[in-house]
């Protein structure tokens, strides 16, 4: 059975502060260690009031402290906002801090809107064009300094973080293939490029260093509780936060609101249904028959796993769920 892991937002929500979603956070990324997941992995975004990773290494660094064995990364650092040198000196850190257990997501996007992403970079001509350069920039100050090497990540170089490119479109798939990196497809919001992105990967795959084969890990949304009712009722919230950012009021993370979707317009509707295509709402039978359709359907190498649940303790439960049912499954293969 393929590994599960965790993605984290960090969300804050109606009524909640952003120190509760970092202790909510640690306290999350403490059940998956206990659970059995692989990685726990923060995300990167900016000017949202509903999301407190935005100082993405510095939630990791509180992430990893407070955790003794599961891998810690971003997903992802959007490169565009930094400069190459300055990732390198806080991954590197973060890798002497926690020797092992340090990976690095890297996106292209802005993780915001462009006027935030003009006061991140205060200069945009050194933007998305130049990811590709900027990637092999960042992959070389973790190598060994070489004899006389005047420009050098301390710490950073020669320090083991494992290097991920991120991506929801064919651009990403063809980087890491060209590259011999392992590729995260961002399906859990983005899916329409699923299969293609998929196929262009493996296709183009070119062996390096640090990869010999194609590794394939892919975005899902699960929620999952004791009934299909219930879960469908939790998912609710995530279902009012798309169509809040869709429509250009973003915020807190709403309550569920029972019956939400069936009082949607017809165009709300159908953006939920494409953009959440990937979603796995239900019962433990329901999720166990959704993991194993997905898994069949993608042929994933990895799942990397959200939800964004208003409750904590909903939260903790869907994922406590959803490893008893991969034991499960890991059991019967």
């Amino acid at each position: 059975m393929i590994p599960l892991s965790v993605l984290d937002l960090s969300p804050i929500t109606e009524g909640g502060t952003a120190s509760q979603s970092l202790a909510n956070t640690l306290d999350l990324a403490r059940h998956a260690e206990r659970l059995g997941y692989k990685r726990y992995w923060l995300a990167e975004h900016h000017n949202m009031a509903g999301i407190a990773s935005a100082a993405t290494s510095v939630v990791i660094a509180h992430v990893a402290a407070g955790t003794r064995t599961i891998r810690v990364g971003a997903g992802g650092i959007m490169l565009p906002n930094h400069a190459p040198l300055v990732i390198a000196e806080q991954f590197g850190t973060l890798a002497a801090l926690h020797p092992g257990r340090i990976d690095l997501g890297l996106g292209r996007a802005p993780g915001t809107d462009m006027l935030t992403a003009r006061a991140l970079r205060r200069n945009l001509e050194a933007g998305a064009d130049s990811f590709p350069q900027d990637v092999v920039e960042l992959m070389n100050y973790f190598a060994p300094a070489e004899p006389g090497q005047r420009l050098r990540a301390v710490p950073g170089e020669g320090q083991d973080v494992r290097v991920w490119i991120l991506g929801s479109s064919l651009y990403g798939a063809q980087l890491a293939a060209i590259l011999g990196l392992p590729y995260a497809f961002a399906s859990h919001f983005a899916p329409a490029e699923l299969e293609n992105a998929i196929a262009v990967y493996r296709s183009r795959f070119q062996p390096s260093e640090r990869l010999d084969k194609p590794h394939v890990m892919l975005g899902l949304n699960v929620f999952a509780a004791e009934t299909d009712a219930e879960a469908r009722l939790l998912f609710s919230s995530l279902q009012q936060a798309f169509v809040n950012l869709r429509t250009g009021h973003p915020g807190p993370l709403p309550p569920p609101v029972e019956g939400y979707d069936r009082e949607l317009e017809p165009t709300a509707r159908a953006m939920l249904a494409q953009a959440l295509s990937c979603a796995i709402v239900g019962s433990p039978e329901t999720v166990k028959r959704g993991l194993e359709a997905f898994i069949a359907r993608t042929g994933a190498d990895e799942l990397m796993v959200t939800a964004q649940i208003f409750d904590h303790a909903a939260r903790v439960r869907s994922f406590e769920i959803l490893a008893d049912v991969h034991s499960q499954l890991s059991k019967a293969a």
